[in-house]
């Protein structure tokens, strides 16, 4: 009797059993019983801090799916190393059916799931991506002429178009969830161990990770609320969208009557996301090009500052500080703490972008790339290099109580705080020489 084919299920950014769009068409179509798989890919752990939080939470994660999937009767194996050579030790010699996956847009998965398909295919099997992190992937949100938009607002337009042109009552197509829980049945029934996070050379930090669970009200008041980071107005979500713990399609379904602001932000989501995919060289300089003509300063002092929360500024300050310590920062400040970095002090926005890469729970490289070259002026948005922030009225106007700045620097009335290291005005007036100068 010929050994039976097998199928896998690799979670990577998706990780949950609910509303899976690749595990579902596993657990549906495949003809053999579906192995779920994790990978902590060495290629990009071993660029981490052995104490890195996000490794914490994935593992965290790993251990929740472990459970569930052992209350079902099955177990997900999880392996450390190169992909391509941990499936090669894991299809081995014997007859493969199927690799399923959700797609990832970023350059190096891209390559990786590449290499991955070239494997498997070579081994006689299917390897079959889906969509699952997003509601629209590039291709599907395009001009009259088919070209990619690179301007939030008509794209938007167009999305919002294409998310009503399919409905049943009240029921979108896009936003349909898929129910995996009418196959489990067809995961593979075997148990498996998980490695100690230890063995992979990785600490398991002492970390307060935000909930999954949204509040209704947040979302209501979220329009009013989400530009005040002294309050509790914005919804923290960011980390569990990054690693798909929780669904983009049940989060857009359940808030898009009751906050077009927040569902706003889930598009700009997606937009740049399609950037991402259409212009692969925003990950290693400027969208537009021309913008890396601009003479950025080498002050490694004054990034120290930056980094640290001791610019004098106390907004930009606090902003750091809770990045810092939380890894998180509330996103109105986020865009003026680059602002800052990048037109007052003059420096690399892609400094800027890796300190955020290293620090930001919720990092993900498409919406970085994309808040960064915002700030910077360089990027898609289609404002001029001269949107400079005042950092001092923007505090003024989005913390006018300081309840925000007073909890994060707790020497601000006093002689411990540093003055100013530039002064508003004057480096205003520099970026727009230097700006100028160098686009002209």
């Amino acid at each position: 009797m010929a050994p039976q084919k097998r199928s896998f299920f690799w979670f990577r950014r998706d990780l949950r059993l609910e509303d899976n769009a690749g595990l579902y068409h596993a657990l549906k179509e495949s003809e053999s019983p579906v192995i779920p798989v994790f990978i902590f890919d060495a290629n990009i752990l071993d660029e981490l801090k052995p104490d890195d939080p996000r490794v914490t939470f994935i593992y965290q994660e790993i251990e929740s799916l472990q459970r569930q999937l052992g209350k079902l009767g099955s177990g997900l194996r999880v392996e450390y190393g190169k992909p391509v050579d941990v499936w090669e030790s894991l299809i081995g010699s014997g007859p493969l059916e199927s690799v399923f996956l959700n797609r990832d847009y970023e350059p190096y998965a891209k390559e990786r799931d590449g290499s991955v398909k070239k494997l498997v295919e070579d081994k006689g099997g299917q390897f079959r991506a889906f969509k699952d992190h997003v509601i629209f992937e590039a291709g599907e949100v395009l001009k009259d002429d088919g070209d990619p938009y690179t301007v939030f607002t008509p794209y938007k337009r167009k999305w919002l178009e294409k998310l009503h042109s399919r409905s049943s009552g009240d029921e979108l197509f896009y936003l349909k969830s898929y129910p995996t829980e009418d196959y489990f049945q067809n995961l593979n029934q075997e148990n498996s161990d998980l490695a100690k996070l230890e063995e992979m050379g990785f600490e398991k930090a002492s970390w307060d990770f935000p909930e999954r669970e949204l509040e209704s009200d947040t979302v209501k008041t979220y329009a009013k609320n989400r530009d005040f980071p002294g309050r509790d107005g914005t919804t923290r979500l960011g980390l569990h969208l990054r690693f798909g713990t929780i669904s983009i399609r049940r989060l857009a379904n359940k808030t898009r009557q009751l906050s077009e602001t927040f569902l706003s932000e889930l598009i700009w989501r997606d937009f740049y996301s399609q950037i991402l995919a259409c212009f692969p060289h925003v990950v290693d300089g400027p969208f537009r090009e021309k913008y890396a003509q601009i003479p950025w300063r080498d002050d490694d002092e004054g990034f120290e500052k930056w980094c640290q929360g001791k610019t004098g500024y106390p907004l930009v300050d606090a902003g750091m500080r809770q990045l810092n310590q939380t890894g998180y920062m509330h996103n109105r400040v986020r865009m003026v703490t680059a602002s800052f970095l990048t037109k007052h002090l003059l420096i690399n926005w892609q400094r800027g972008e890796a300190y955020f890469a290293e620090k930001l729970l919720d990092y993900d490289l498409a919406s970085n790339n994309g808040g960064w070259q915002w700030a910077a002026g360089c990027g898609t948005d289609a404002a001029p290099y001269f949107r400079i922030f005042n950092p001092t009225s923007q505090l003024q106007k989005f913390d006018p109580d300081r309840s925000y700045v007073k909890e994060w620097i707790p020497e601000l009335d006093s002689e411990d705080y540093p003055d100013p290291m530039v002064e508003h005005k004057q480096a205003r007036e520099r970026c727009l020489s230097v700006f100028k100068k160098a686009l002209s």
